[in-house]
């Protein structure tokens, strides 16, 4: 089953959109494996899946406490997705994108910055082999965004200006990503990019609670899967915050298909 479809089963059988950001404080390596795999348990019954990133990874290592939790998030049938954000040559994209995907993830975000040719084309090629997903940053949820995502590029194929994000929504749908990240604190953004995404490539949306993203906006304007962190992680009872989200977002979606 390729990574779109396991999504969307995924959200059908949770009845939740919420993808659990598992990103948690330091600590020393056992505590924070076993702090990061009892929150996960907690909030298992209100999530779609999980997104990780190097605040575990670097650790925990890959092939030892990391693994242990996608191995977990697989055992309750929830897909697991690195936030590597993949940004290298291609030959070094490739082997990233595998191990990432031979310890069990089933996605790997990726920034579009390096291009097509030599750059993320071998992640896609890996990705298809394996029948694993590929979602791009398209435009993230810290303040500094605009900075970069927000840039007045000249587009390569049309020879004319435009902003760096609505270039990478283009690149999304013509490489056939699996999913595209747009901060849920700019919903704006997430409107206008949504008219060129549709639903061919689903976004994303890092940044609701503690960052200042509101479900109800993020979904209204487009967004299919929201990425919720620290306001689950961080909660006195990460089950009782992964609830409330979920039934938000719940609520969201039955009002906008009334």
């Amino acid at each position: 089953m390729s990574f779109r479809l396991k999504m969307d089963a995924s959200a059908r059988s949770a009845e939740s959109n919420i993808i659990l950001a598992l990103d948690l404080p330091p600590d020393r390596p056992h505590q924070l494996l076993q702090r990061s795999l009892r929150i996960f348990e907690l909030a298992s019954p209100h999530i779609c899946a999980v997104k990780i990133n190097r605040q575990l990874l670097l650790p925990l290592g890959l092939f030892k406490g990391v693994e242990e939790i996608v191995k977990l998030a697989h055992q309750h049938d929830l897909p697991a997705i690195m936030d590597c954000k993949i940004n290298d040559v291609g030959h070094t994209n490739r082997s990233i994108a595998e191990n990432y995907y031979h310890a069990g993830f089933d996605a790997v975000i990726a920034n579009p910055f390096v291009g097509w040719e030599g750059g993320l084309q071998p992640v896609f090629d890996a990705a298809r082999e394996l029948k694993r997903g590929v979602i791009l940053l398209v435009y993230m949820s810290h303040k500094g965004a605009f900075e970069g995502y927000g840039q007045t590029v000249l587009d390569a194929e049309t020879k004319t200006l435009k902003r760096q994000y609505l270039v990478f929504a283009r690149k999304a749908v013509s490489w056939k990503a699996d999913g595209a990240v747009v901060g849920a604190t700019y919903t704006e953004k997430i409107a206008e990019l949504h008219g060129i995404l549709g639903d061919e490539v689903p976004i994303y949306s890092p940044g609701v609670g503690t960052q200042g993203g509101s479900v109800n906006s993020a979904i209204k304007a487009g967004a299919r899967f929201l990425i919720v962190g620290r306001s689950i992680t961080l909660a006195k009872d990460p089950s009782e915050a992964a609830r409330h989200v979920q039934e938000e977002a719940n609520r969201c979606l039955t009002r906008l298909r009334s």
